[in-house]
């Protein structure tokens, strides 16, 4: 008798393909293409809704960090001029500055821009030592300072030049940038100094439209005069000035003056911060963009990302769909409430 080998003891089925599936076609079977298509499609959709949420919780997590954090500093990385870091102001009960972060780089035009009531007029007010702010920290060139009057401002290099100008229309030109500062030569005012001094000072901003530097302040045109007041601030060697609408009520030939001297500025190394409801202004000399509303400064970054109508968004929203491009701080809404401008 034979006995049976192992091979003859495997079962039957060993080495034989094992019988198709009723629900999945069999080999050699092209699947539906329809069903294919449609499972694809819900795939992509899948992954297509995870893709938003993941960028919704990145931006979540920008904001955040935009909040708490100074804005960026200049593009080549340099120290900014000015920096204010988690600046507030309160009057009383109302909260017109809530953690505002802004650098003004040298030699760079900042734009800030924001409708009546977001908090502007107070936040220049405060870098020019007229109010001292509640919260936050203020630092010139890296250092921590206090600003108690606009007499420390002007001992930085920082001149604010606002919409009245604060000229003296009775006394020319010379008198004007002089005003409180007159060189004294052998116990009489010296003449000679102070007109040629006014002269370069003008002829470096290139401002030749007027006839002559003993003009009377009085009998210039807005455009004129919204440059002797630029020129008194540069011939006191600020660092960094302040134009408070300078182009407001300005007719388009004035105004073109008014922004060509703005440029001679930054040429000059000089920083600028232009505070402006015109977005055209904004929009030729400005190097940088910052958004107020409502006490928050909700972005800040390079001109180049944003267009008009994104800052317009900005100022009225808080936040803006049309971007040009990423922004360096993302718009943050403020919570719930209002404040008043001062």
């Amino acid at each position: 008798m034979t006995t049976p080998s192992a091979d003859d003891a495997r079962p039957a089925t060993t080495g034989r393909a094992p019988a198709p599936d009723p629900g999945q076609p069999g080999p050699g079977v092209p699947a539906d293409p329809a069903e294919t298509a449609a499972v694809q499609a819900e795939a992509a959709a899948a992954q297509a809704e995870t893709a938003a949420v993941e960028a919704e919780v990145a931006a979540d997590q920008a904001e955040t960090a935009f909040a708490r954090a100074p804005a960026t500093a200049a593009a080549n990385g340099d120290e900014p001029l000015l920096r204010l870091v988690g600046i507030g102001k309160n009057f009383g009960p109302v909260r017109v500055l809530m953690d505002v972060n802004l650098d003004v780089p040298v030699g760079q035009v900042t734009a800030l821009v924001g409708d009546n009531g977001a908090g502007k007029s107070t936040l220049i007010k405060t870098i020019a030592g007229i109010w001292t702010q509640d919260q936050g920290e203020i630092l010139w060139e890296g250092k921590p300072v206090q600003l108690h009057s606009p007499k420390d401002a002007a001992a930085l290099g920082i001149a604010t030049v606002y919409q009245d100008l604060a000229l003296a229309d009775n006394l020319d030109i010379v008198q004007n940038m002089f005003l409180g500062r007159e060189p004294v030569r052998h116990w009489v005012l010296d003449e000679t100094t102070m007109e040629k001094e006014a002269k370069r000072t003008l002829a470096d901003l290139s401002v030749v439209t007027v006839r002559s530097v003993r003009q009377p302040v009085g009998s210039l045109s807005g455009g004129q005069r919204q440059a002797v007041a630029v020129a008194r601030a540069v011939l006191r060697e600020a660092k960094l000035v302040i134009l408070d609408e300078p182009t407001a009520a300005l007719g388009v030939t004035q105004t073109r003056v008014v922004l060509d001297l703005i440029r001679r500025l930054r040429d000059q190394g000089i920083a600028v911060l232009v505070i402006s409801h015109n977005l055209n202004d904004v929009q030729a000399v400005a190097d940088r963009v910052a958004v107020l509303r409502l006490g928050h400064m909700v972005a800040v970054g390079p001109l180049a990302q944003y267009d008009s109508q994104s800052i317009v968004d900005l100022m009225t929203t808080g936040t803006s769909r049309r971007l040009a491009a990423a922004p360096a701080g993302p718009p943050s809404a403020p919570p719930p409430g209002s404040s008043s401008e001062h």
